[in-house]
């Protein structure tokens, strides 16, 4: 079984990997709270990605993979964000993880070879009006990944998911009614929004022997949106 550790996995994107993992393998997940964990074959460990440092001693010596789900929403205009705003987002979505990797380094690898999955979004690819803050921490993930995938080639792939809109609490002030639903499906060429499954079985493909040739990729799980032209 391999030993993978989830950041920020107790609910959402996150808690919906936890459960396609750890049936199969060793899941650690680091997050502020145990809620959804109940009665799931995991060991949480009490992990805050802005000002706690993770404690490698409750981890194995061996860590096979690592899924990295801290992230925000934060969509208001340009002159409205002041500039705590764009370091609260480079924070939780980037600069944290980078933190976590480089705390785990040495765990990583010491696997034969390890994977790590980030997350980006349809927004750092394609240009959004209010999406200026979320945009610039999420490029920057894209930029850092395949740096990283790179230097640490052959023995750690580093591949990066950029879902667009998916039903998670994070994300429900944009689908809390059935008409914002049927404008965000109608926005995609697929016709619907994602679901935390959907980007769940896409990590947990990147993080399993199944893509062992694969690394340095964005991975657009997006219905379409950052490619296709809506047609109707």
């Amino acid at each position: 079984m391999k030993n993978i550790v989830l950041i920020g996995g107790s609910y959402g994107i996150g808690l919906a990997i936890v459960k396609e993992l750890q049936a199969e393998n060793n899941v650690f997940v680091a997050s502020r709270t145990n809620e959804g964990l109940t009665n799931l074959n995991v060991t949480h460990i009490p992990f805050n990605v802005i000002t706690d440092t993770l404690d490698t001693t409750k981890l194995p010596e061996i860590i096979d993979g690592l899924i990295y789900c801290p992230g925000s929403i934060n969509l208001r205009p340009f002159r409205a964000l002041k500039i705590e705003a764009f370091e609260n987002d480079l924070q939780i979505n980037f600069i944290g993880a980078v933190r976590v990797i480089q705390t785990i380094l040495p765990n990583l690898t010491a696997s034969k070879q390890s994977s790590i999955v980030l997350f980006s979004s349809v927004a750092a690819s394609m240009g959004m009006p209010f999406h200026t803050s979320i945009s610039a921490a999420k490029g920057a993930i894209e930029g850092f990944a395949k740096a990283l995938a790179a230097e640490y080639a052959p023995k750690i792939r580093v591949n990066v998911i950029a879902p667009s809109l998916t039903d998670t609490p994070l994300a429900d002030k944009f689908l809390n009614n059935e008409e914002k639903k049927v404008t965000s499906a109608l926005r995609h060429p697929l016709k619907r929004f994602g679901t935390a499954n959907d980007i769940a079985q896409m990590a947990n493909f990147l993080i399993s022997d199944k893509s062992s040739w694969i690394s340095g990729q964005i991975h657009h799980v997006d219905g379409g949106m950052s490619t296709l032209l809506v047609n109707g």
